[in-house]
C-alpha cells in the first residue's frame, strides 16, 4: 500500500459544539512516515523514526495553528486524567483536561476508543483514551470527574475505533464489565469460537449514559476495516509487527473563546 505524502488531513466530530471548541482525529496520510507507519504517525513509542515523527507532530501544529504543541500522554491503559495545562504534571496517563485555551489535549489511537468531551458553554475540553481495560477501570468515569459542568451540560463525541465485527475477545474481558450490568453486558456478542466480539462503542455510551451524560455523538468508523484511513493494531500490528496511531485533539480556540 502506497499513502502518497501531502498535508495532513482528519475528520471533525458531528457534534453541536460550542464555537470556541476546536476537535479532530487525524487520519493516516499526509504525513513522512514510512513503511508500516506510513504516513501521518503521531507516536513516538512504536518504533518509528523519531525525526519522522517530530516532523508530523510540527506539521499538525502548524496546519492547525496551534499556539502550543499539544499535551502528548504515555499512554498505559489506566484511567489518570490529567490537568493537561499542568506542566508540573507527570504525563503518564491516558486522559488530559482543561479549561486553559489554546491548550490541546491529546490521545493516541490505533482500535482503542478517542473519546472527546466538552461542556455546552465550550468552557471544558478533554481527550480520554479508551482500550477495554481503560473502560472496564473507570476511564470515562475519571474523565466526567474532572468537569465542573453539569453532567446533562455536557458532550461526547466517540471518535474511530475498532468496530465489534473485528473485535474478538475472550471470557475475561467480558466479566471485567459486570460491575457495569446488564447494558453494558448487552454489548458483547458470542462468536462461533466461543469468545465473544465487543462492541466499544456500545460499551462507551453505556457508561457514558450511566454518568448522566446525555448528548453522545459518533461512533460510526471501523479502525480496522478503513485500511486507508486508519492504523489498526489489531489489522497490522500482530506479533513483532507495528503500526502507527492517530491523533485525537481538543482544544479551546484563543480567538473563539
Amino acid at each position: 500500500m502506497d499513502i502518497a505524502e501531502s498535508s495532513p488531513d482528519w475528520i471533525t466530530p458531528d457534534w453541536p459544539a460550542a464555537p470556541s471548541v476546536r476537535a479532530l482525529t487525524t487520519l493516516r496520510t499526509g504525513g513522512h512516515s514510512t513503511g508500516p507507519y506510513q504516513s501521518l504517525n503521531l507516536a513516538a513509542h512504536v518504533g518509528d523514526d523519531p525525526i519522522k515523527v517530530e516532523r508530523n507532530r510540527d506539521a499538525i501544529q502548524q496546519v492547525l495553528k496551534l499556539p502550543l504543541e499539544p499535551v502528548w500522554l504515555e499512554q498505559v491503559h489506566g484511567v489518570a486524567v490529567i490537568d493537561a495545562a499542568d506542566a508540573r504534571v507527570a504525563r503518564r496517563a491516558d486522559g488530559g483536561y482543561t479549561d486553559k485555551t489554546g491548550v490541546a489535549c491529546a490521545v493516541l489511537t490505533a482500535d482503542c476508543l478517542p473519546l472527546l468531551l466538552c461542556d455546552l458553554g465550550g468552557t471544558e475540553v478533554a481527550a480520554l483514551h479508551g482500550g477495554w481495560r481503560g473502560l472496564a477501570a473507570g476511564i470515562v468515569e475519571q474523565g466526567l470527574k474532572r468537569f465542573r459542568s453539569p453532567r446533562h451540560h455536557l458532550l461526547a463525541w466517540l471518535g474511530p475505533a475498532i468496530s465489534a465485527r473485528y473485535y474478538e475477545v475472550g471470557e475475561e474481558v467480558r466479566q471485567a464489565f459486570t460491575a457495569y450490568g446488564a447494558d453494558v453486558q448487552a454489548a458483547f456478542a458470542p462468536s462461533h469460537t466461543g469468545h465473544y466480539y465487543a462492541d466499544l462503542y456500545a460499551i462507551a455510551r453505556c457508561q457514558l449514559r450511566q454518568g448522566g451524560v446525555r448528548q453522545i455523538h459518533g461512533g460510526t468508523f471501523c479502525t480496522y476495516a478503513e485500511r486507508g484511513r486508519f492504523y489498526s493494531h489489531r489489522r497490522d500490528g500482530r506479533g513483532n509487527q507495528q503500526t502507527g496511531r492517530m491523533a485525537s485533539l481538543i482544544w479551546i480556540d484563543p480567538a473563539s473563546a
